[in-house]
């Protein structure tokens, strides 16, 4: 039976919400700002907006239509999984797709406003709301949570932006808002913005709940995952490795034997998933709740399979591993079982390395409705192996191999992958201790849209593409601002440095 999700809340407050397609109850009718809202309970749906971004649906119109963070097309796999070395260049649809997949984001600049780049707009309402709860009559437990949810959000939604663009611009005194100082379009400081995240995150860690009674709610865990990611990125070991210890020190969550059920969805809540996007095995994917399409973009289109016929894309699936990819992991490693190298298409031909572009990816069983392209499997977003695995990295930054740091990453090989300790080699030095990590994450991580975050990290984006066989086409590791912003900017805003 699927969960109580937080999605219902929304679904039962459309009587007084214009929530169709989208995450957000924009209110209408005969609510306005001076009779809404003033209840705890007008408060609970007004707060809901800090969800918006977060779930995977086709998207939601906002100034114009606009993909939510985890959405099919122009999500996080896109963007962070597909400019990489695990995934084979896909020509076929042409567009986004394709240029994705070579690492080249020019076509960017002549992005409209349907941009992620629009979502500096959510940051202003989410400024909005925490400034209406922080001002209202409420319990200070209720005003903490509240705000609590409005600042992980904002903080969520400026991590994005920060490694699609760079410090963007952001209004974060609510009495600047509808003000000349909207026009403002100066890029803050990375130091100022790094900032910023991390008191959203301290504050969220600190006032939300560790399981919320709604599934799907933002949580502690996630609060500090995420703080740990930020400080992990911005190389401050010392930093992220206490906000790991403080994710651990929980006590909320331990590593799961089964790698294959994390991703299945009879078996989708369980110790290890921090935070994962609430799919609806019903879902539609128009008015209803988020949906996970992820199978339809994976399987070929002659697969044969007895829930779907097939995916949409031809000869292989948009995200397709390489093979050079599969042939990296150990034979015995368990993880590997998700990439499929040979099967039997539709009409009795053997497809396997000769004829294949690269492996099945089939991390998202399906398993739902029978003939329905739209699974319920539950998409993971933060794991408890990534908070083990960026401790070891955080360690290893400041004191080398130790033997802790070295039993974190055998523990997440031992569980998930059923493969041997790692070699004396491998734990020689603190620098190749380091490249054991980002590989061990290779194998852990792959299609869970971290891929590109974490080679930039380490330095190894461009030569992983060039080893991939492709050549960064862009000039920089970033996105370019679209050509519209800069326009409206009037020179205020920079353009990503290299466009």
């Amino acid at each position: 039976m699927k969960k109580i999700i937080i999605a219902s809340i929304l679904a039962a407050s459309l009587s007084i919400s214009g929530c169709e397609k989208n995450f957000d109850p924009v209110l209408t009718g005969v609510l306005s700002p001076a009779n809404f809202p003033k209840t705890e309970a007008d408060f609970e749906l007004y707060a809901l907006q800090a969800y918006k971004p977060f779930g995977s649906k086709w998207g939601y119109s906002d100034v114009e239509y606009q993909n939510m963070f985890f959405s099919p097309e122009y999500g996080h796999l896109a963007m962070f999984d597909l400019p990489t070395d695990q995934m084979n260049i896909f020509t076929e649809w042409g567009g986004f797709w394709e240029f994705f997949s070579k690492g080249d984001f020019t076509f960017l600049k002549t992005q409209g406003k349907q941009s992620h780049f629009e979502k500096v707009r959510y940051i202003t309402r989410m400024t909005q709301v925490i400034a209406d709860v922080e001002k209202s009559t409420l319990s200070d437990a209720s005003k903490n949570r509240f705000m609590a949810e409005a600042r992980m959000g904002r903080a969520w939604t400026m991590y994005y932006l920060l490694h699609m663009y760079g410090p963007v611009p952001i209004i974060l005194d609510a009495s600047k808002i509808n003000t000349n100082a909207e026009s403002d379009l100066t890029r803050p400081s990375r130091e100022s913005y790094v900032s910023t995240i991390s008191e959203d995150l301290r504050f969220a860690a600190e006032h939300l709940e560790l399981s919320p009674s709604e599934y799907g709610r933002f949580n502690k865990g996630l609060a500090l995952g995420m703080l740990t990611r930020l400080y992990l990125n911005e190389k401050n070991w010392a930093e992220a490795e206490k906000a790991a210890r403080a994710t651990i020190a929980l006590g909320k969550y331990s590593l799961v034997t089964d790698y294959a059920g994390l991703f299945r969805e009879s078996s989708e809540v369980n110790s290890e998933t921090i935070w994962a996007v609430n799919c609806d095995p019903l879902s539609t994917g128009e008015a209803g709740g988020n949906f996970n399409a992820l199978v339809m973009y994976c399987l070929p289109g002659d697969f044969k399979s007895t829930k779907v016929n097939g995916g949409w894309a031809s000869p292989s699936g948009v995200f397709c591993p390489t093979w050079a990819f599969y042939d990296t992991f150990d034979p015995a490693d368990k993880r590997r079982n998700l990439l499929i190298p040979t099967y039997t298409d539709k009409s009795g031909k053997a497809r396997n390395r000769t004829n294949m572009r690269g492996p099945v990816l089939k991390k998202y069983p399906d398993e739902s409705t029978p003939g329905a392209d739209l699974q319920g499997n539950d998409i993971p977003v933060l794991r408890y192996a990534d908070v083990l695995l960026m401790l070891a990295e955080a360690i290893n930054q400041q004191a080398g191999p130790t033997a802790e740091s070295i039993g974190l990453v055998n523990e997440v090989r031992a569980k998930h992958g059923g493969i041997a300790a790692l070699s004396a080699t491998a734990t020689a030095s603190k620098v190749a201790f380091n490249d054991a990590i980002l590989r061990e994450r290779g194998w852990e991580f792959y299609f869970e849209g971290i891929r590109k975050i974490d080679l930039v990290r380490h330095g190894k984006w461009a030569s992983a593409l060039e080893a991939a066989g492709k050549v960064t086409h862009g000039p920089s590791e970033l996105f370019p601002v679209p050509q519209y912003v800069i326009n409206v900017g009037e020179g205020k805003i920079e353009q990503t440095k290299g466009y």
